[in-house]
C-alpha cells in the first residue's frame, strides 16, 4: 500500500468516525453547529479536529 492510499484510508476512516460519533451523540453534532456559528467555540473544534489528525499521523509513524 502506497504513502498516498494509505493516508486517504485514513483520512476516510477519521471522517467516517465523525460522522458515526455524531449521530451517536447528537450534543457533539449541536456542538459543532454551534461551534460553526461562533467563532470563539470555534478554535476548540478545530483543535480536537487537530489532535485527533495528529493522534492518527503520530502513532502510524514508525519509530526510529
Amino acid at each position: 500500500m502506497n504513502p498516498r492510499l494509505k493516508a486517504g484510508l485514513q483520512l476516510l476512516v477519521l471522517l467516517i468516525a465523525a460522522v458515526v460519533l455524531m449521530m451517536i451523540f447528537p450534543s457533539a453534532l449541536r456542538f459543532a453547529e454551534g461551534a460553526a456559528m461562533e467563532l470563539r467555540a470555534l478554535w476548540w473544534l478545530v483543535l480536537l479536529v487537530a489532535l485527533g489528525v495528529w493522534l492518527i499521523w503520530g502513532t502510524t509513524r514508525k519509530s526510529k
